[in-house]
């Protein structure tokens, strides 16, 4: 009779031969370190994007897979978070191409997380994109506030915000997290000077509810009375009231002599450095930059980065068009490069004088 004792100790020899033999295939694919265009023959691409347009990107997508058989994995979060999450996944890189708002596209440019796309530009205006191909216009935007209808917001002014009855009831996304919020503090600086917008937004933290690392998260919350003020962007916002049949209105504070103003906040496109399935990613971007996709940008309330569809306008009959919103409304073009370079001694700034 043989000894069962053997018969324990062989079974497990060969388990533990298969456990290490699967080991080792799965540690010879991990070390590709990023290169799963291998692995599905490029039938995938991944986007990292700035929330604010995702319904318009589930049409274009799906017509990308239609044309050309690849499938688009999005994963959407705050501008700075995007930026965030492509540095820490620098050693085995997951996303193909990154949309995002100024300036953390420039950031991400300037901590090398990108690469030319090589990708066909031409019909982008010179200033809508980088000379180096890092990254492109994908399509116009505007920084704007979006208000309660229980508030009457036509004439509202900056200083009107700091108003005690709206303690607790105004929330903006947090500088250097969010590209609006970022936007915001730019703005106002343009406005009132580097010091002169900390003082300001000093006092706005009175009223101001907290931090947010994501502007889209606070529509809801107006809509409800949660809040009756936050800050947003028109494209946003916009598609928001027809998406979803939000109340709440746009508009754009003025300052003490009446003048409004607001800045340029376009989304901004590049490809990721170590894209793991690059080919798809430059296909993607194509397809998004070529005149049948941009044509529908009007529809999702944002402008055509191409200069032959700046003025197009939207198929839908009565459609409301980021021009006409932005009509009377003086449009800043920052500098991006420049105000990159102070970024981060800014938003500190901001976070000391503000205590968040």
């Amino acid at each position: 009779m043989r000894n069962p004792n053997n018969r324990l100790a062989r079974t497990i020899a060969r388990t533990a031969l298969i456990l290490t033999s699967a080991t080792a295939v799965a540690l010879s694919l991990t070390a590709c370190g990023g290169t799963g265009s291998d692995s599905n023959d490029g039938k995938t691409v991944t986007v990292y994007s700035a929330d604010g347009v995702g319904d318009w990107y589930k049409t274009q997508f799906a017509k990308f897979k239609d044309q050309t058989g690849i499938s688009v994995n999005l994963v959407e979060a705050g501008s700075g978070e995007v930026v965030s999450r492509v540095e820490k996944e620098q050693s085995n890189p997951q996303a193909d191409v990154v949309v995002t708002l100024p300036p953390f596209m420039q950031k991400a440019d300037r901590s090398g997380l990108l690469q030319a796309s090589g990708v066909d530009t031409a019909a982008v205006a010179a200033a809508d994109k980088d000379a180096g191909g890092k990254w492109v216009t994908l399509a116009g935007n505007y920084l704007c506030f979006i208000a309660n209808p229980s508030v009457d917001s036509a004439k509202l002014t900056w200083d009107d915000l700091l108003k005690s009855e709206y303690k607790g009831k105004i929330q903006y996304s947090t500088p250097g997290q969010a590209g609006d919020g970022t936007a915001v503090l730019i703005l106002l600086q343009q406005l009132m000077g580097k010091q002169g917008a900390l003082d300001y937004l000093t006092k706005l933290q009175a009223n101001n509810v907290g931090p947010s690392s994501s502007t889209g998260k606070l529509q809801a919350k107006v809509d409800k009375g949660e809040i009756l003020i936050a800050n947003g962007d028109v494209q946003m916002n916009l598609a928001t009231v027809k998406e979803k049949g939000s109340k709440f209105t746009v508009f754009f504070p003025a300052t003490a002599d009446g003048k409004v103003k607001t800045v340029a906040l376009p989304y901004l496109m590049g490809l990721a450095k170590g894209a793991p399935h690059s080919d798809a990613g430059k296909k993607l971007m194509d397809f998004l930059l070529s005149a049948d996709a941009q044509k529908t940008l009007p529809d999702a309330y944002a402008v055509p980065a191409r200069q032959d569809l700046k003025d197009a306008p939207a198929s839908t009959p009565g459609a409301v068009s980021p021009s006409s919103v932005v009509k009377n409304v003086e449009i800043l073009h920052p500098d991006w490069t420049t105000v990159l370079d102070s970024l981060d001694a800014d938003v500190a700034a901001y976070s000391k004088a503000t205590g968040s």
